[in-house]
């Protein structure tokens, strides 16, 4: 029986996490880290009289966990993976934010601590396939702009998966010159630039998530697309990482390489 803390439980990602983690025989919900969240609300939140509810970091105690399953906020999610790794806790993080420096130095610490773990900048496998099939399409069409939608309430841009596209669109991108003529009469209007791929973000209500990979060549051009309609989307990919998280020895970045 894997013990399991999640982080961010009263959220709505949080709340998915709970139902699931409740839902498996072999997994048990231990502890929770939830500031704002007090003792008697814990069966408003699907916690169990013996859940351990704790308010920040320097509350948790060695060994209430084996996994640390986070769905916070981009400012909470580097200091809370370095406390996961090393305090033992395998983390599985679903939370978006991290720079690449960020993730280097947390990979690196994984390894000296022979401690494994997941990011997954998304757990939807519609998603985790889109962003495969868009480097694979990259090959043949280096005209690309991605354009990701999300829920207004979200706090970063772009998006983590939208970045995580692009960065796997360059790896196999040929060198490529945008329009050097282009000018914007309304500054930012072509979105941001990832090595010359070009990101739009768009939130607004009624949105979950969703995202467009526009590839354009000489008469013809391709889209792919994914939607994710409802949160529980994300569930199977956060099963996978759950039953194969404690298997690995290092934190590995993104869903795919699990799979």
């Amino acid at each position: 029986m894997q013990k399991v803390l999640i982080a961010g439980a009263a959220g709505a990602m949080g709340q998915k996490a709970v139902a699931l983690v409740n839902s498996l025989t072999d997994f048990e919900l231990t502890a929770v880290l939830a500031p704002h969240l007090a003792d008697e609300e814990k069966g408003q939140y699907q916690l169990g009289a013996a859940v351990k509810v704790y308010h920040q970091l320097a509350e948790i105690e060695d060994g209430v966990a084996d996994i640390w399953v986070d769905f916070t906020l981009p400012d909470a999610v580097y200091p809370n993976v370095k406390f996961a790794l090393q305090h033992g806790f395998a983390p599985i993080v679903g939370t978006t934010g991290l720079t690449d420096a960020q993730e280097a130095e947390l990979i690196q610490l994984s390894k000296e601590k022979q401690l494994g773990g997941m990011i997954a900048p998304n757990f939807g496998m519609s998603a985790v396939l889109l962003m495969k099939f868009a480097k694979e399409a990259a090959a043949y069409f280096p005209d690309v702009e991605v354009i990701e939608m999300h829920h207004a309430d979200k706090k970063d841009a772009p998006s983590g998966t939208a970045l995580s596209t692009a960065k796997l669109i360059a790896e196999v991108r040929e060198d490529h010159e945008t329009n050097p003529d282009e000018t914007e009469s309304l500054d930012g209007v072509r979105g941001g630039d990832y090595h010359g791929i070009k990101i739009h973000s768009v939130r607004l209500p009624g949105y979950i998530a969703h995202e467009q990979v526009l590839f354009g060549g000489a008469g013809e051009a391709l889209t792919i697309r994914q939607d994710s309609f409802d949160r529980q989307s994300f569930m199977s990919g956060v099963k996978v990482a759950l039953e194969k998280v404690t298997n690995l020895n290092e934190l590995v970045v993104g869903l795919e390489n699990i799979l």
